[in-house]
């Protein structure tokens, strides 16, 4: 279960201000929480080599190793590796999943769906073994190089059936808002997505290229037609006068993309009404606006540790020596804690 990043910005402002330290906007908190989630993702590998090494209490919920390892566990996936051969000269690799973090296990599925892990090879191994028909690799036994973000693998008569076990990069944390009648940030807990439509009240207002005719003052939920492939759309329409309407957006859908046209049907905003035409802009899609959020991914375990973690980094960005001691302070003893 992931941190709520809704919980984690409003009690940061809380803290803040309650002691008069200034306010934080919200893209200066994003920037922030994703540094604080990496700096605490990457020292997980440390910390469990560190428990590892420690005599551990055999009781539940009380080994570190397993809770450090379930920390982790969030991150590890598997995915396949696709293969490459344009190169010039003819040297064939493997691509990686682009979330890749950490390599872990390499995997052939040959004959008869028979998985063979590949030995992990550095360079010098991995060309010189092949010298020899004693040591050179097979399907039974394959190798593989990992350089440069890539896999190259022998036998060179493997060019399918390669996946991977690896750690995946943590998704940025996002607080998504819109902005209030009177200029204040409103939280939106729609979950991100770079293509997704903006929800919410009058999002698509902006976009309309043709406005309502002989429309009926109220709120509807309109049938339209699409002139992309997106599905799933569903709008709120309110009419103001007959010739105004605003668009709201209930639930997003998908497929949709910037130029398509959303053309309501007729009769849709009022009896004998002519419906709106929207044409959509990149501003209508998350990616380039502030709508949509995504939780923190750490462990819900962490959420403590972690606004101690952006209270260090706003006490150095509000120049606040005060709160900067205090969040040292309390990640100091939160650390030694752990790995007494």
């Amino acid at each position: 279960m992931a941190i709520n990043i809704n919980d984690v910005y409003k009690t940061t402002l809380l803290i803040l201000n309650k002691e008069q330290r200034g306010y934080v906007p919200p893209s200066e908190f994003n920037k922030i929480a994703n540094q604080v989630q990496l700096q605490m993702f990457e020292n997980y590998a440390e910390e469990l080599n560190q428990q590892i090494r420690i005599p551990q209490a055999d009781a539940d919920y009380s080994d570190r190793v397993m809770n450090t390892d379930e920390k982790l566990s969030i991150f590890k996936t598997f995915g396949d590796a696709l293969y490459d051969n344009t190169t010039t000269p003819n040297t064939p690799y493997w691509t990686m999943p682009v979330d890749l973090y950490r390599l872990g296990q390499v995997v052939y599925t040959g004959l008869n769906n028979n998985q063979v892990e590949l030995q992990r090879l550095q360079r010098h191994d991995f060309y010189n073994i092949q010298r020899s028909p004693l040591t050179a690799s097979t399907k039974y036994f394959p190798t593989c190089l990992y350089e440069n973000e890539k896999i190259y693998v022998k036998p060179d008569s493997i060019k399918t059936g390669i996946s991977l076990d690896y750690l995946r990069k943590p998704k940025e944390p996002r607080w998504g808002y819109s902005v209030g009648r009177l200029g204040q940030y409103v939280y939106d807990p729609t979950t991100y997505g770079a293509s997704l439509l903006n929800t919410g009240s009058n999002v698509l207002t902006s976009s309309i290229t043709q406005n309502v005719i002989d429309g009926v003052i109220g709120t509807y939920t309109p049938t339209y037609q699409t002139t992309g492939v997106g599905t799933g759309l569903i709008l709120s329409a309110t009419v103001t006068s007959t010739d105004t309407v605003s668009i709201s957006v209930v639930s997003a859908g998908t497929g949709f993309k910037v130029g398509d046209q959303i053309e309501i049907n007729d009769d849709q905003l009022g009896i004998d009404s002519f419906g709106a035409i929207i044409t959509l802009q990149e501003s209508d899609f998350n990616a380039d606006s502030t709508y949509g959020s995504t939780d923190i991914e750490l462990h819900v375990s962490e959420q403590t540790d972690f606004i101690i973690k952006v209270l260090f980094y706003f006490g150095v960005v509000i120049r606040d020596p005060q709160v900067i001691q205090v969040a040292t302070q309390e990640a100091r003893a939160e650390e030694i804690n752990e790995k007494s």
